[in-house]
């Protein structure tokens, strides 16, 4: 990742609250099922978990709370200033550590980890050669035998998301969509954040092929939200609780249907260390 990609991430999650994201529209179904297909695999507390990526801290801290001991790592300052606020705030169950750190050279020992999550990094690592060194990284600081959750935003998000969102018809977005869909490479020369900022979107057999090519055994891919993001009056389902169990055991129904693997915004690769 060069300087400038670098910078550009830091300023994107300087103006954008990511503390906040998680709590707030569809985006709490990715929490949601994020946290269920992780506990799916995941060994039992008290693990050692790493959270490469970790943002400010809404999965660390909540394995954290798990009884887990989470060392969280983020190139985002204001992350780690958040993640570690979040932590004071369970004085019970805070983060084991949390600093400023690459996903692509990991300052923790060989074989160190019983999990490791890198939710946030791949798609902010535009060349492939970074993303296959990032997960070697991943690879070297597990144990054999543990899992590693690798998270990647899918090829077709921009389209669906402009078209639910109500921004397809924008003129300066036409150019970002159409780069994105022939290439994967998604880039955003404009100020608006409903854009998102420079990244690489996956299909599903090309994040397999990089978990696969960085020597980590595949478990599964699978999509995160499903078409679920795409409900209309989002709100109004996710807070009626029996609406809200249909939709997760719906999307439990299909997460292994082919054809709609790619509907998600994101996906989650599940690796394991030989």
């Amino acid at each position: 990742m060069a300087d400038n990609s670098a910078a550009e991430i830091i300023r994107h999650y300087t103006e954008a609250d990511e503390a906040s994201r998680l709590r707030t529209g569809w985006f709490q179904l990715e929490q949601a099922r994020t946290r269920e297909l992780i506990l799916r695999h995941l060994p039992p507390a008290p693990a050692r978990v790493i959270d490469v990526g970790g943002g400010a801290g809404a999965y660390a801290c909540w394995l954290a709370s798990l009884g887990y001991e989470v060392h969280l790592i983020d190139p985002v300052p204001r992350h780690v200033d958040q993640a570690r606020a979040a932590s004071e705030a369970q004085p019970q169950h805070p983060l084991a550590s949390a600093v400023l750190g690459d996903a692509r050279k990991v300052e923790q020992a060989d074989q160190s980890a019983d999990a490791l999550l890198m939710l946030g990094p791949l798609y902010h690592l535009t060349e492939r050669s970074d993303r296959l060194l990032a997960l070697r990284e991943a690879r070297r600081v597990t144990r054999t035998g543990a899992p590693i959750f690798v998270a990647a935003i899918s090829r077709f998000s921009a389209l669906l998301d402009s078209l639910s969102g109500g921004f397809f018809d924008q003129p300066e977005f036409a150019a970002i969509l159409d780069r994105g869909l022939a290439e994967g490479q998604h880039r955003n020369p404009t100020d608006n954040l409903l854009y998102f900022t420079d990244a690489v979107f996956h299909r599903p057999d090309e994040l397999a092929a990089e978990v696969q090519e960085s020597g980590l055994e595949l478990v599964d891919v699978l999509p995160i939200e499903g078409p679920g993001w795409l409900a209309r009056d989002f709100d109004r389902l996710w807070n009626d609780s029996s609406l809200r169990e249909r939709l997760l055991a719906a999307l439990r129904q299909i997460e292994q249907e082919p054809s709609l693997i790619g509907a998600s915004s994101h996906l989650l690769a599940i690796g394991r260390k030989l």
